[in-house]
């Protein structure tokens, strides 16, 4: 498989079912620096972000994790969390669900269980982060879904989730400001120290 720098791999085009998809995305051999997905019915590879990114990363799950709900982790670490009912598989930038979610010797995370999930976004993952993410979290129940557009600088947080439209509120502020985030965390997150370095703060 020739993955492209920046670009989504998508394996194949005809219609397969979601176990053979996830059978496969546990068989592939992905080169270091990129992370598989199951995106609207295909194994799409593409590569982890730029070295600030994880600055990011790493200072969300430290912001939220003294307001996190009982039982509950954050963490920016590699995880599958699968949503069968729509066929969708998901690595999240990071993820929080109640400890329980990780007794299990499979690969793959109950979708359902998450209890917040946060995606920064890059030229290759942007628009199913802002689009087909938004559904499937929200349908799913994920009580809060914070979106970082780290190419226009600014976060939206999505909160009441709906079985029908996926969120049914959404807020967005610029890097640097603050921004509540809802129950079952009921905080506000400061966003300074998220934009790229060199930025405006």
């Amino acid at each position: 498989m020739t993955v492209m720098a920046e670009r989504p791999t998508t394996r194949g085009t005809e219609p397969d079912s979601f176990e053979n998809l996830l059978r496969t995305l546990d068989e592939l051999d992905v080169p270091d620096g990129y992370k598989a997905e199951i995106v609207r019915g295909s194994i799409v590879v593409s590569p982890w972000q730029k070295a600030y990114y994880l600055r990011v990363m790493e200072l969300i799950c430290d912001r939220l994790r003294p307001h996190l709900p009982d039982g509950h982790r954050v963490s920016g670490l590699p995880a599958l969390y699968v949503f069968p009912g729509v066929e969708r598989a998901y690595g999240p930038d990071v993820h929080a669900a109640h400890e329980s979610a990780r007794e299990s010797i499979s690969h793959h995370l109950d979708g359902e269980a998450l209890s917040f999930v946060a995606e920064l976004t890059s030229p290759s993952t942007r628009d199913a982060d802002l689009h087909d993410k938004v559904s499937v979290y929200g349908k799913a129940g994920v009580p809060v879904y914070l979106v970082l557009n780290m190419q226009d600088e600014e976060a939206t947080v999505y909160s009441s989730p709906s079985p029908e439209v996926g969120y049914e509120e959404s807020l967005t502020k610029p890097f640097g400001e603050k921004l509540s985030i809802p129950d079952p965390f009921g905080c506000v997150l400061d966003t300074s120290g998220f934009a790229a370095p060199g930025a405006r703060v």
